[in-house]
């Protein structure tokens, strides 16, 4: 065994390898979540000296129009893109998971895409829905239909951004890829020869067997939709009529537009405790639905 002085020096030596870590963690990432905590209590315009208002912030928010239309747009784009997305990125996995020629070139080619993203890939498919010479209306136009102002009209705006969110499938579709080579081929077999078919073979099996890995995705993807602001920023700067008003976008406009830094830090710490309780409790429902190899999860 070890002696006390011997396990002292390595201890040493561990906290001293690992202080570069520790103080970037501490003053890049501790610090400013703890002091966005006290300007979320405070007037704040980073001017002058903050003053200390109690809940007055959290109290404006729950009484502004424009918060509450934020929440709503972040929920729409939430509820529509994120299940979207995983039923998309699944169905591409199931899709070059067959033993087809050129599969490798198959699997590169859906997950480039999502190697290029923030404002790169805004300003692409900025070009892409242009009215006048955009590929999306040009497909349109084949069908007969006529140029759709999709950044400037509200009818169509979200649906433009809901549409952009696809471009990143390649990333979720490379996870379930790995979920589903993951299953044993016994079991795949087992029921097959039971008479199951492929639907039935799909929701009795497979899906069971990457339900966890179904789960880390919907997380993840709640997660991103939440805090949805480059696109918006870059393409439609909230609107039009706030159609597109997002609820980080939102928070960035009162940061570094009207200088509400208090304002803002507390709507970024709304947004912290409903990702946490979310999380929370998608992840105390999941024991009921998702399927560990080793039991269930406490």
């Amino acid at each position: 065994m070890k002696s006390t002085r011997e396990s002292r020096r390595e201890g040493r030596w561990f906290y001293f390898f690992i202080s570069p870590w520790l103080i970037g963690f501490i003053v890049f990432a501790l610090f400013p979540v703890l002091a966005s905590l006290y300007y979320s209590f405070t007037e704040y315009d980073i001017i002058h000296a903050p003053e200390f208002i109690g809940f007055g912030n959290y109290n404006e928010l729950f009484h502004d129009e424009q918060f509450w239309n934020s929440v709503k747009v972040t929920l729409k784009y939430t509820f529509i893109s994120v299940p979207l997305t995983l039923f998309l990125s699944l169905v591409f996995a199931m899709l070059i998971n067959q033993k087809i020629p050129f599969r490798g070139i198959f699997r590169t080619a859906m997950y480039f895409p999502s190697m290029i993203s923030g404002v790169s890939m805004a300003l692409l498919w900025f070009w892409v829905f242009n009215p006048q010479a955009g590929l999306f209306n040009y497909g349109l136009s084949l069908f007969g239909i006529d140029p759709i102002h999709w950044f400037l009209d509200e009818k169509y705006a979200m649906w433009a951004l809901i549409i952009m969110s696809f471009w990143g499938l390649g990333g979720g579709m490379l996870i379930f890829l790995a979920g589903l080579q993951g299953v044993p081929a016994h079991l795949l077999e087992a029921a097959k020869l039971d008479g199951a078919g492929r639907l039935r073979t799909f929701w009795n099996v497979t899906f069971p067997l990457i339900s966890p890995v179904f789960l880390f995705q919907l997380i993840i993807g709640l997660i991103e939709s939440f805090q949805v602001f480059t696109q918006a920023y870059t393409i439609t700067q909230g609107g039009p009529n706030y159609s597109t008003w997002f609820y980080v976008y939102n928070i960035y406009i009162n940061a570094f537009k009207n200088f509400r830094y208090g304002y803002a830090s507390a709507m970024s710490w709304i947004l912290l405790i409903a990702v946490t309780v979310i999380t929370f409790v998608i992840m105390k429902l999941s024991n009921r639905y998702v399927y560990y190899e080793g039991g269930r999860e406490r």
